[in-house]
């Protein structure tokens, strides 16, 4: 019994040296970005320039390229609405004068019937009214976008983290094989 206490205890210390060592442990962590480059204000900046002027907030972040996007999509949109507005008082105005008597049998829409005024009203006024809703969706996903954009710039990308397509020969057939690599150095 003592010999079997003697040899489990001897594995015990030859095992575990720091029982009686004191060892001070240092783990130097080095992180490539500085406190200074994360402003925690700048995502909700950016969505408050936006949302004072479509684009401010994509200049804000330094995404000059999205500016005339983001110009061509509420533009088109408001000029759309504009068109179908126009559309849309044209045939109701016509209608507006047949109804009061005083509509001109060489006119513009004289060709038309009442019905078919009236539905012409309804579909324009139906695509006014998609087109301003859509407007406004483009007006909000621009704010969101900068947002987003000045959110993703405070994301720390480096060279310590990649995913990146590679190809590599397997050993058993000696062909090419297209897969991921996923690198993450401390």
């Amino acid at each position: 019994m003592n010999k079997l206490f003697a040899i489990v205890f001897f594995l015990f210390l030859s095992a575990n040296t720091s029982v009686f060592a004191q060892e001070e442990v240092t783990i130097v962590v080095q992180d490539s970005l500085n406190v200074e480059d994360i402003d925690p204000l700048s995502p909700s900046k950016a969505a408050f320039y936006s949302a004072i002027l479509p684009g401010l907030g994509q200049a804000y972040n330094k995404s000059y390229w999205k500016i005339p996007l983001v110009y061509g999509a509420i533009g088109g949109g408001v000029g759309i609405y504009a068109w179908n507005n126009k559309n849309y008082h044209r045939y109701r105005d016509e209608f507006k004068r047949r109804l009061a008597g005083t509509d001109d049998p060489t006119g513009k829409y004289a060709y038309l019937t009442d019905a078919q005024l009236i539905s012409a009203q309804k579909q324009y006024q139906k695509q006014r009214d998609l087109s301003l809703i859509i407007t406004v969706g483009l007006y909000i996903l621009n704010i969101v976008e900068a947002n987003v954009d000045a959110h993703l710039k405070q994301f720390n990308v480096n060279d310590n983290l990649t995913l990146r397509p590679d190809i590599y020969q397997n050993d058993l057939n000696n062909k090419q094989n297209l897969g991921l690599t996923l690198s993450y150095k401390f």
